[in-house]
């Protein structure tokens, strides 16, 4: 960039005119090229932008006017990068003050680039402060280097790259771990600005003596301090704080690794969680940095939602406008003195509800973890985690007081965020912001101040809203539980709420309360239990038979441990409350399913629809540390996504297509996020088959992407490798391939069904693999081909009409594609049809209907429906191979298009089978297994309700809904025998 392209319209005008006019002249009496850039518009304006309002960068103009005019002439990005290229470059072995020499001037010419960037608006605000960072970064990176080879020479380290010109690469394999936190480690440093450090260390990584270990690194850790922040004749380079690490009252400067990793899992704090969500790497050996941090994950990023957590974080702000209130941390907003960082309505207000919504959220989610704000409030707003324009407020209050804060930190290089309580210095103030006087600065910034101040009120300090309206919840407000008897008008009032038993509900909350459960005996739980009641009351007493849904409930409670977790999510959520009385009211199965697994409430809560877990399950699995983790993640995320689906199936915001197809899709993702876990695990042990490889393919409901509650997983696993194969290699045991793909498929299956404290994935049926359980649990592409070939029986094929390769190599996926379609082309014809009505009269005979709702089984019902689509799929799939779906109604469609099947049986075909699969997945979803006539009256309503649209009007009771099943039924048996062959036996 020439002189003259820079833009005095951007620059702000001078507040001081006699200092801009001083500096001026200073340029002016030095050397030629000085003169000639202070004769130019834009040098004219820069240096009046820096004289004016600074005389912190008047006095760095000056002394690195070299810097100046590089930065005028070639841009901020180059200047930069020069400035910090010595750093990078410079001999680690150099004497203590020459290193000293280096980082400060560095410090002085990337200084005045950065200002001179932000001032004349070319770099936006995470350029400014991610350059602050990288200025930290590289001079941090120098300074280690530096203290390692000192050490290193006086014999006190064994440093594997000593030799290495690289500063980062000195640092490898020395046991040193430099981690940022705070705006160091989110690369959004400030401009006069501490740098928080923790210092770790591993005492067997370099150390010549572990037992003096300590003492080094504590050595190292006291001369990198005074490195970087003792002043000389060139300045400093930052003050740097290590107040953030393990403890700091009872710990060194330098804390061992293994100590640390220790504290976080018993001793670890929430505002710790806090402040590690911005902990990176940024000096000696990063890789064991970012071992230490993967660690540490679990205590970051909390398994289950934590609302609990909220009023802890929102205590540490309490204590910082009570501790600073007197130094500009107001309790309201104001301008004069105003600390536009601690004080209300601050940037650390801002970083507050990020944070506290990333550790609330970002477990599930490892898209939510970004360590900027402005990142992190990009991504919660795309996750639907905080309200778009709250987002956008939040956002740009962010970067006007970060912009605010650098001006004051760039007047006089003071570590401040306090505004200026006299008008001149305001006046100051608003001209470096470019305002055109104070009142327009102050009117923009208690603008953004107030709309902080709303959003951060909102989520900490404004209890959620719980109102009475005088209805049930009203009513409750005033009931009794507190004495040893039960109040009269406790009792008589719980009975106008519609509870039967009202003494035994009595007797139920007071139990709650006198802590009688271990999920209610701490004081907050209890607490938190007295504030819900009325609410609890209220959403109960609205279920169709209010006793049965709370005790329910209060079986929940009792499986718990502790209660304050859910207790928080309800008094946080209240429509999650609503939810789930309304859940367990209708449904006594997901009642118990609750009961067992509480975290399945995670599920409701994370809002993500029924695709959520799915969608988050592979980045969470990939984030795993090692193969159990990603197991009990799988089992957490399956668990929260099995209910959230059937939650929401059951509430009617899905239906049974929609429902089918997330159930479906979620056991993709399981098994598709868990196979390279398997694979990687079991070649620790046997090494790996050259060229080789393993894929998951599924058939039954899962294949069709029609899964039902309770559905089990068909399952055929699949392998294949080079003919000239040798053993397995890289392992402590070799295999042969045939025997390394079996064991390799054992691992995955005991993956999939073996339970763990979160239950287990799935049940898995291994029974449609060829020669059924006599055959090898994981079978060879080609010995697949061969038997479909010469031995399968028309079931199997019809049974691969529903394949789907759902986890394995894209290249084996497609081959093995290619071997099913080829399968079911190969041997098609009318001979299929006359099997399958054969294999159905059969069935008939052997297998009868278990209870009345049967419904898969019974005459005209789901297995009916699904031999007509396979059946004249395979009769017809070499002349019309577009009729292959593994989707039934979709096959049907494709029967249509082709003329197999007129459209009108088409349509009666897909309306029974939704309307199988709608009955069929409420009963289990509300009653389990259920053998009698009579349903209990929450699930015939909620039967009825869910039907409604499939039958046009409905039904209106029980016995005429019976009655429309059977005439579906006889429908359905109807076009059965006239595409397929007669059956003995009617629909009855």
């Amino acid at each position: 960039m020439r002189p003259a392209s820079l833009s005095a319209r951007t620059l702000p005008a001078p507040h001081d005119r006699l200092a801009a006019q001083r500096l001026l002249e200073a340029f002016a009496e030095r050397g030629a090229a000085e003169r000639a850039f202070a004769a130019t518009p834009g040098g004219i304006a820069l240096l009046e932008a820096l004289g004016g309002h600074s005389p912190y960068l008047a006095e760095l103009a000056e002394r690195e006017s070299a810097t100046l005019l590089r930065y005028a002439e070639r841009g901020p990005d180059d200047a930069l990068a020069l400035a910090l290229d010595p750093l990078g470059r410079a001999d680690p072995d150099a004497a203590r003050p020459a290193v000293a020499a280096l980082l400060r001037q560095a410090k002085r010419q990337a200084a005045l680039i950065i200002a001179a960037a932000d001032l004349a608006g070319q770099w936006p605000l995470d350029r400014v402060t991610g350059a602050l960072s990288a200025l930290a970064e590289a001079a941090i990176d120098y300074a280690c280097a530096h203290l390692l080879r000192e050490a290193a020479g006086r014999g006190e380290l064994r440093l594997p790259r000593a030799g290495s010109r690289d500063s980062r690469g000195v640092a490898r394999g020395s046991g040193l771990v430099i981690l940022g936190m705070g705006k160091l480690g989110g690369g959004e440093l400030n401009y006069s600005s501490d740098i928080d450090l923790m210092v770790l260390y591993d005492p067997m990584a370099a150390a010549c003596n572990a037992e003096r270990a300590g003492a080094l690194y504590v050595r190292i850790a006291r001369d990198l301090v005074k490195l970087m922040e003792e002043r000389t004749a060139g300045g400093y380079v930052f003050r740097t704080d290590l107040r953030l690490r393990p403890d700091p009252a009872a710990t060194p400067l330098a804390v061992n690794i293994a100590t640390a990793i220790s504290y976080y899992e018993s001793l670890g704090q929430n505002w710790e969680r806090a402040a590690m969500i911005k902990a990176r790497p940024v000096g000696g050996d990063r890789a064991l940095g970012e071992h230490f941090l993967s660690e540490i994950r679990p205590f970051v990023w909390r398994r289950h939602l934590d609302f609990a957590m909220i009023a802890d974080i929102h205590s540490i702000k309490r204590q910082i406008h009570a501790a600073h209130g007197a130094r500009g941390a107001h309790a309201e907003v104001r301008v004069a003195g105003h600390d536009v960082k601690l004080g209300r309505g601050g940037i650390r207000e801002i970083e507050f509800t990020t944070q506290v919504l990333q550790l609330i959220w970002a477990g599930r989610d490892p898209g939510l973890r970004d360590p900027t704000t402005l990142g992190a409030l990009a991504a919660l707003a795309g996750a639907g985690r905080i309200e778009r324009r709250a987002a956008a407020d939040l956002a740009d209050a962010y970067v006007f007081l970060r912009d605010v804060e650098h001006r004051l930190q760039m007047v006089a290089d003071r570590q401040t965020q306090r505004l200026p309580e006299d008008e001149e210095g305001l006046a100051r103030i608003a001209s470096f912001m470019g305002f055109p006087d104070a009142a327009a600065f102050a009117a923009t910034l208690t603008g953004h101040l107030n709309r902080v101040e709303q959003h951060y009120a909102q989520m900490f300090e404004r209890e959620p809203a719980l109102e009475q309206d005088g209805g049930t919840e009203g009513a409750a407000a005033g009931l009794v539980f507190n004495g040893a008897r039960d109040d009269p008008e406790t009792l008589a009032a719980l009975s106008a709420m519609g509870y039967a038993q009202p003494a035994q509900v009595a007797g139920m909350i007071r139990g709650w309360r006198h802590g009688r459960l271990r999920a209610t005996r701490s004081e907050r739980a209890r607490e938190l239990l007295t504030q819900l009641t009325p609410t609890l009351l209220s959403a109960f007493a609205a279920q169709r038979e209010p006793d049965a849904a709370l005790a329910r409930f209060d079986a929940v409670l009792s499986r718990m441990s502790a209660g304050v977790q859910m207790l928080s999510l309800f008094h946080r959520n209240p429509a999650l409350l609503q939810r789930v009385a309304g859940i367990l009211g209708a449904a006594p199965a997901l009642a118990n399913h609750l009961a067992n697994n509480p975290a399945s409430l995670d599920g409701l809560l994370a809002g993500g629809g029924p695709e959520g877990a799915a969608a988050v399950l592979p980045a969470l699995l990939k984030q795993a540390r090692h193969f159990e983790e990603a197991l009990e993640g799988a089992r957490r995320m399956v668990t929260e996504g099995k209910f959230e689906i059937d939650a929401a199936a059951l509430e009617g915001a899905i239906d049974a297509d929609a429902a089918g197809a997330a159930r479906s899709a979620l056991a993709d993702a399981a098994i598709g996020a868990l196979l390279p876990h398997v694979a990687r695990e079991f070649a620790t042990r046997f090494g790996r088959v050259k060229g080789g490889a393993l894929a998951v393919v599924a058939l039954g409901k899962l294949g069709g992407q029609e899964m039902l509650p309770g559905s089990d997983l068909d399952l055929v696993l699949i392998y294949d490798h080079p003919e000239d194969a040798e053993e397995s290699r890289g392992g402590p045991r070799a295999l042969p391939p045939s025997v390394y793909f079996g064991r390799l498929a054992q691992q995955v299956i005991a993956a999939i069904t073996a339970p763990g404290a979160e239950g287990k994935l799935y049940e898995a049926d291994m029974r449609l693999r060829p020669s059924g359980n006599k055959g090898p649990v994981a079978t060879s592409l080609s010995s697949f081909t061969r038997y479909h070939a010469e031995s399968a029986w028309t079931w199997e094929r019809m049974a691969l009409t529903r394949a789907r390769c759902v986890a394995g190599p894209p290249a084996l996926r497609r081959r093995i594609g290619q071997a099913v379609r080829g399968a079911i082309m190969a041997h098609a014809g009318e001979a299929a049809i006359a099997d399958a009505v054969a294999m159905r009269a059969r069935m008939l005979r052997d297998l009868p209907m278990d209870g009345p709702w049967d419904i898969k089984a019974m005459p005209g019902g789901m297995v009916e429906v699904e031999f007509i689509a396979q059946a004249l799929q395979l009769a017809h799939a070499a002349r019309h191979p577009k009729v292959l779906a593994p989707t039934t109604r979709l096959a049907l469609a494709n029967l249509a298009r082709a003329r197999i099947l007129a459209p009108g049986e088409a349509e009666t075909l897909i309306a029974a089978d939704r309307l199988w699969r709608t009955a069929l997945g409420l009963l289990r979803l509300t009653l389990g297994r259920w053998r009698q006539e009579a349903l209990p009256a929450p699930t015939a309503a909620a039967l009825l309700r869910a039907t409604a649209p499939l039958l046009g009007q409905g039904a209106v009771d029980l016995p005429t809904f019976r009655e429309q099943m059977r005439i579906q039924a006889g429908q359905v048996r109807e076009i059965f025998e006239r595409r397929l062959g007669r059956l003995s036996g009617g629909t009855e």
